[in-house]
């Protein structure tokens, strides 16, 4: 149920590969965090991809049927991108690539994408000197004129991944059952597990008890 469903995960360092783990079996039954049209608006402010007050706009005035049509839509991207993910993960992208991004194209095609000039906000300046001091910074906004625009902003992060971040850093977590993604930003890009909470520690404790009986083994007299 979903009452009783962890908060997702958000540990892949990238919003894409954020969404490719809204399904996963992190300890052994499967979760997924996109069943329903709410569960979709829900993950998407969860994941600062949607503003607040769109996602109560969405709830409180577009039905279920109209949002449930929509995370399906959601789900069947998801399985689409999963797939290049895995044909591409760890290798450069070309012209291969570009033609099994079509898809996603073709998506993009409906943005309704502009953006503003707006005050900075204080955070990004660093300190808060007044009003009158504040840089001015361009904004991103978007016309959320149907459900169907929820999907825009994961097509945009799809597309900021394959673009503009290294491809060969993907890296699917060591967990022999883990099916997380992440996009290896550590300083040697030696990262092995998903979360140290959810696969290192396991890996950690595997090897000690690896170690233990091995240890056990050559103690006994032969």
């Amino acid at each position: 149920m979903a009452e009783l469903r962890p908060a997702p995960f958000f540990i892949g360092d990238d919003l894409a590969l954020d969404f490719l783990n809204s399904i996963a079996a992190p300890w052994g039954e499967e979760i997924e965090w996109l069943g329903s049209g709410r569960d979709l608006v829900a993950w998407l402010e969860q994941a600062h991809a949607l503003p607040a007050n769109v996602a109560a706009h969405f709830r409180a005035h577009i039905g279920p049927r109209a949002l449930d049509a929509v995370a399906l839509q959601a789900r069947e991207l998801r399985e689409w991108f999963r797939t290049f993910v895995r044909n591409y993960a760890g290798n450069p992208l070309g012209r291969r690539a570009v033609r099994d991004l079509a898809p996603l194209n073709k998506l993009l095609e409906r943005d309704e994408a502009y953006r503003q000039i707006e005050m900075a906000r204080p955070e990004d300046e660093g300190e808060n000197d007044g009003e009158e001091n504040r840089a001015l910074r361009w904004q991103a906004k978007r016309r959320w004129r149907s459900p169907k625009t929820l999907l825009l902003p994961i097509a945009e992060a799809i597309g900021d991944l394959v673009c503009q971040k290294d491809f060969t850093l993907v890296r699917r977590c060591e967990g022999p059952t883990c099916t997380l993604w992440f996009l290896d930003v550590s300083k040697a890009h030696a990262r092995r597990w998903c979360s140290m909470a959810v696969c290192g520690n396991r890996a950690k404790a595997a090897a000690h008890r690896a170690r233990a009986r091995r240890a056990s083994a050559a103690e006994r007299p032969h």
